[in-house]
């Protein structure tokens, strides 16, 4: 005889679209709770295999005041060619979330400008220590393409900005079929989207379908937030980023 799950979520299927290797954490957290995880990957992350303008933009990192990375996927792909380049004493590093400081802090950094809260380019960007950067160069480790916000406006502010993009973020699915079938089989509750790009890449893949209206999206930043409604989708936004404040709004909207 099989004992019914137990927990939080007990009996309630996710869809998790976080790439699997970032996924852990949450994935085990929610099954902790009872709940069942689909994992519906839709971002794959691949470093690029030609670096010759990462190379050429951090050439001469030794004249760099700020190095600002964008994401954990920034730190991981950026950090190693950066150490290899010889990274200069003066050099300050900035970035965008904790997870991305966590991530830097990998690699040994231990003085990190992040944002307090709200995680992306605007809150960076409020910091007082980035508002008189007449002068100033400044080197943003990021993905091919991405907001201009940032960029554009350190350099109102008179920064030299120089993009070193050593990453690209595309789509491994070719249909969103696995999702409308656990919805025709009642085993999609929730899903769980934490990029404007995964989402914009699930909208490619679902289009108007009445299964992703009628199923709530759970998101960690009002950006997503504000992208989902213009779509008319359900959404409930946690406001913070990491596992745990995602885990708690899951179980608030969806705790059996």
């Amino acid at each position: 005889m099989t004992s019914s799950p137990t927990g939080g979520l007990a009996g309630v299927h996710i869809a998790v679209t976080r790439p699997p290797e970032q996924a852990s954490r949450l994935t085990a957290a929610i099954t902790a709770e009872g709940g069942q995880v689909i994992s519906f990957p839709l971002l794959d992350i691949q470093g690029l295999q030609d670096l010759s303008a990462f190379h050429a933009a951090i050439a001469p990192l030794s004249q760099f005041d700020w190095v600002i990375f964008i994401s954990s996927n920034a730190v991981q792909h950026g950090m190693p060619l950066l150490q290899q380049a010889g990274i200069p004493a003066q050099l300050k590093f900035a970035a965008i979330g904790p997870t991305t400081a966590a991530s830097l802090q990998g690699f040994g950094v231990t003085e990190i400008l992040t944002p307090s809260e709200r995680f992306d380019s605007e809150a960076l960007l409020a910091l007082p220590a980035l508002q008189q950067m007449q002068g100033q160069r400044v080197l943003i480790v990021r993905g091919v393409g991405g907001r201009e916000v940032l960029a554009e406006t350190l350099k109102q502010r008179g920064a030299d900005v120089v993009f070193g993009e050593c990453y690209r973020r595309v789509n491994p699915q070719s249909s969103a079929q696995v999702l409308a079938q656990a919805y025709d089989e009642g085993k999609l509750q929730a899903i769980v989207v934490t990029s404007s790009e995964a989402l914009r890449f699930l909208l490619d893949l679902a289009q108007v379908a009445a299964w992703l209206k009628a199923t709530p999206l759970f998101v960690n930043h009002a950006r997503i937030a504000e992208q989902a409604k213009a779509a008319k989708l359900t959404v409930y936004c946690s406001g913070v980023s990491g596992d745990t404040a995602m885990l708690e709004l899951l179980k608030s909207h969806l705790q059996a």
